[in-house]
């Protein structure tokens, strides 16, 4: 028998799921993480995982693994010592950037941190036209003192971003062999490997960010190889990205910017292929963790892919799926603001001391300390009864916060949960309601180990009839990764009026990107039969600031490409926008191509029907506060491993599971469809 495994680490809880290629048995398991060494909670996941299913790592044939490594380094700002060489009179790009402010109205509000101080950022002679013909040569000379001088300065990692490179990238080819002959040892990033797209800025800052991280991920890529290696793994670990694909470790550790969604861009690829087996095209994924909760909409049953992003203050030219953050997770601590205001978030308890609950020390509210209380959540113990914890707890923290807000303590932790969907659903509103989409028209689906305790309350606040919480929601992540392909970006920018482009044009560029994919297929070893490509470009009315990236139909480029491209830009412009500039000039800006390595995956077959009756998977009854009735409700409870395929579970009830609890209000009935899914919806 072989198996395969992916491994999510998150900020709470390392989640393992595991799939049998001969059976199709799914298994999963949790642990707490190990924040200081991320690769130790792995390992132990990974261990007990395959523990309790009788196999060893030499029985693996597959291993992913999401990670928040790169994310957090970056949010906390734990990245090495870096310097950058630029085009001589731009080294102060990366701190002016935009000019922009944060928020245009907070006139407090604070740039996140320049990573690269000024005495660090080194400009040497050099210039690329426009055009891409060089205008001044690259001094040699100069560029060896600079990178000497970064050397003297204690840097372990080198930026090199000069203008127009992503044009012709001969004096940064030139400045990496350099730094290699003068400076070997330090890590080295240059734009026109990481971002050769235009905009200077955010090209600079993804070039930065790469040099900023990559020491870092190289070490906890080269600490977790060794882990692995020497528990038994045979076969070359992956690593998720944040398009949703995953590459090799060693891809990674070079390329870490591409990471830094690693974690949720896994459970949207989940949830995209629960809605292939449903036939629900239109979701939008809940994903409610530890520390944050990560939203997405996806229409035809897809998540949108853009190709430039701001992460905790950073522009980021690297393609990812469009999921939007906030901070609302289990772990999420509650507080009176300075206005006498109850305020949940972003603030953590994280893993360890975790929530008041746990017993670990910290004696201030979370999300999961209202649960707790109102019991929507075990009263008693998480994990099937491996994680013992205190109710009591829970109920003298908030009771402090109750105290100051002069409430009882069950109205506090109601008041908690209001607020943690309202700021849940304001993040909904942003991807859907914003963008020109009704979420009333989408199904939500839940998951994460917090995620299917608020969801139905979620999706009342938003108007949602329907709500899925997959089989295994707690560790959906973890099983995205067996569902991905090895996946890699490539891009070349010429910016092109569309009605002075060429058949020819467009597709001697689509040669050179196909080119640079076959070099990665070769690398990767991808069999020529499980090759896929897939085009796109990003068009936009001559002068406007910003593109929206259009798909091209397969093959050859011609005339009717061009009308595709049109109409399709068309229609995502109204979309978006509510009009369309007619007779205004389009312009192609930058074309993309998407190779992906298709490879065996985690597929699930559709059971049949049982019944309605769920009356066996009763396992007894606990007073739960419903919002509904505003106090407590006796309230049934089921173990959803009983449940079958057709079952019906009328709320009130809970319904308990290893990885996390359902609450079927009142008014709402869940049914277990053919794939083991939930699906709640409002009883007539």
């Amino acid at each position: 028998m072989a198996w395969r495994i992916g491994v999510d680490s998150g900020g709470t809880f390392t989640d393992v799921c595991l799939f049998n290629d001969t059976s199709g048995e799914v298994t999963i398991w949790k642990v707490s993480s190990t924040p200081d060494d991320p690769s130790r909670g792995i390992t132990q996941g990974v261990t007990e995982g395959l523990s309790n299913v009788g196999a060893t790592a030499s029985e693996l044939s597959f291993l992913g693994h999401g990670t928040t490594v790169a994310t957090n380094a970056l949010i906390q700002g734990r990245g090495v010592k870096t310097g950058l060489i630029t085009t001589d009179g731009f080294r102060d790009l990366l701190e002016i950037g935009r000019q922009k402010r944060p928020d245009l109205y907070d006139l407090l509000a604070d740039k996140p941190e320049t990573l690269v101080t000024r005495d660090l950022r080194l400009g040497v002679a050099e210039r690329m036209k426009s055009d891409g013909s060089v205008e001044q040569a690259l001094d040699e000379d100069a560029f060896r003192t600079a990178v000497r001088d970064l050397k003297s300065a204690g840097v372990k990692s080198v930026a090199v971003s000069f203008l127009y490179s992503f044009l012709n990238d001969a004096h940064e080819r030139r400045a990496a062999e350099i730094i290699a002959e003068e400076f070997p040892e330090a890590f080295t990033a240059i734009s026109s490997a990481i971002a050769p797209e235009f905009r200077e800025f955010e090209r600079l800052s993804t070039t930065v960010v790469n040099a900023y991280l990559g020491p870092v991920m190289k070490g906890y890529v080269r600490a977790l190889k060794q882990k692995l290696s020497d528990i038994g793994l045979e076969v070359p670990p992956q690593l998720t990205q944040s398009n949703g694909g995953v590459i090799a470790f060693d891809t990674a550790a070079e390329n870490p910017v591409r990471t830094v969604l690693s974690g949720p861009s896994t459970g949207v690829v989940a949830a995209q292929a629960i809605g292939r087996m449903t036939c629900i095209n239109k979701l939008i994924t809940f994903d409610m963790g530890g520390t944050s909760s990560d939203v997405a909409l996806l229409t035809d049953g897809k998540c949108r892919v853009v190709n430039e992003s701001v992460v905790h203050g950073y522009p980021l030219k690297v393609p990812m799926l469009d999921i939007h953050t906030v901070g609302a997770g289990g772990g999420s601590i509650a507080y009176v603001d300075n206005g006498g205001l109850l305020k949940v978030g972003p603030r953590s308890a994280g893993a360890n001391p975790g929530p008041a609950c746990y017993g670990l020390g910290n004696d201030e509210p979370t999300v999961t300390d209202a649960n707790v209380v109102l019991q929507t959540q075990n009263p008693e113990y998480l994990l099937n009864g491996r994680m013992k914890i205190d109710r009591d707890l829970s109920v003298r923290a908030i009771q402090k916060l109750a105290d100051r807000l002069g409430i009882g303590t069950l109205e506090t932790a109601n008041g908690i949960l209001d607020i943690v969907i309202a700021n849940m659903a304001k993040a909904i509103r942003v991807i859907s309601v914003q963008r020109g989409y009704d979420p009333r028209d989408y199904t939500l689906v839940a998951f994460g180990g917090a995620g299917p305790v608020q969801a139905a309350r979620l999706a009342r606040e938003l108007g949602m009839s329907r709500v899925l919480i997959p089989r295994t929601p707690g560790v959906l992540c973890a099983m995205g990764l067996l569902m991905t392909d090895l996946r890699s970006d490539f891009s070349a920018t010429s910016l092109t009026r569309f009605d002075e482009a060429t058949t020819e044009g467009v597709a001697s560029i689509y040669d050179d990107l196909a080119a640079r994919a076959e070099e990665w297929f070769d690398m990767e070893r991808i069999n020529a039969g499980a090759r896929v490509l897939e085009r796109s470009v990003d068009v936009r009315y001559v002068g406007q600031n910003y593109e929206i990236s259009v798909p091209l139909p397969e093959g050859p480029i011609t005339a009717e490409t061009f009308r595709a491209i049109e109409q399709g830009f068309v229609a995502a412009h109204r979309q978006l926008y509510g009009f369309i500039a007619e007779g205004e000039p389009m312009q192609l800006v930058t074309f993309r191509l998407a190779a992906s390595g298709l490879v065996n995956k985690a597929e699930f077959h559709p059971q049949p029907l049982e019944g309605a009756d769920s009356s066996h998977a009763a396992i007894g009854s606990r007073p739960v506060w419903m919002a509904e009735a505003g106090d407590f409700t006796e309230t049934t409870l089921y173990d959803r491993a009983n449940l079958k395929p057709g079952n019906v579970v009328k709320g009130p009830a809970i319904i308990d599971q290893m990885d996390t609890t359902t609450v079927v209000p009142i008014g709402m009935a869940a049914t277990v469809d053919a794939y083991l899914n939930l699906i709640l919806e409002a009883q007539e």
